[in-house]
């Protein structure tokens, strides 16, 4: 007897390896897998290999379902199929829109579960040696999605602007310029800025400079999305790090 189930399942930044252990588990046991386009294609080795696979798309210029497509598919082949996984990059209560599909799904009939993945906000800046929070610098951090439902800019950006804490923007590369305006007119010139592109996969990409720099940086190093903006003091630790290493491997020699 079939038992309709959908699972939203965190596929953690980019990188393979930090998928969780209990989302290869759950992948394992699927007889539907739903993935996305930032979903890396190596994790789809640790699938039943008697489920469907089937790709949704889901990013910036490439949209093969609609939003409202995805949440008729995984009612239709839950009630057909039985457990449906849906894989999304990051982790899917962090503007993956998980909290969503679980609503529609759970409102149709279908037991519903979540497994966390890393998000990318925390993962990406710190495989570049830049922490969220450091003492003297940072207590707190923001979390913002540069673009809202309706296209624009969050308004959480420009309270961000006006706190000390180190704000991380998701999907904001098309909003960078409000992004800068907004900030230098906190008189936050100088801030330091990181843009990290495809971070932790081989191809990441990265743009350090100052609010007044970094859209110079973004133009020389030909910098777009999947990226994510950190702005904070805390950008000058993966600095300080190089600058010790160095230091440490010039005393050895």
């Amino acid at each position: 007897m079939i038992t309709p189930k959908l699972t939203i399942v965190g596929a953690g930044p980019g990188d393979a390896d930090l998928i969780t252990i209990k989302a290869i588990k759950t992948l394992n046991e699927a007889n539907v897998v739903l993935y996305d386009a930032l979903v890396n294609p190596d994790l789809l080795d640790h699938v039943n290999p008697n489920a469907e696979l089937i790709f949704v798309g889901k990013r910036r210029g490439c949209y093969r379902y609609q939003q409202e497509q995805i949440n008729e598919l995984i009612v239709a082949r839950g009630k057909s199929h039985g457990h449906v996984v849906r894989l999304k990059g990051g982790d899917p209560f962090v503007f993956g829109r998980g909290a969503e599909e679980m609503e529609y799904a759970a409102e149709n009939g279908l037991q519903v579960a979540m497994v966390p993945g890393i998000s990318s906000s925390l993962a990406v800046p710190a495989y570049q040696n830049i922490p969220l929070t450091k003492r003297g610098s940072s207590e707190s951090f923001w979390v913002i999605t540069g673009t809202t439902k309706h296209h624009k800019l969050s308004d959480d950006v420009a309270l961000a602007a006006k706190s000390s804490a180190t704000v991380v923007i998701l999907m904001g590369m098309g909003k960078l310029s409000q992004i800068v305006q907004l900030f230098q007119t906190e008189g936050k010139n100088e801030l330091p800025v990181a843009i990290i592109q495809d971070g932790t996969t081989t191809r990441e990409k990265i743009g350090i400079g100052t609010v007044d720099t970094i859209e110079v940086i973004v133009e020389e190093k030909q910098l777009s999305n999947p990226a994510i903006i950190i702005l904070g003091d805390v950008v000058k630790h993966r600095n300080k790090i190089l600058e010790i290493q160095q230091e440490v491997l010039v005393k050895s020699e």
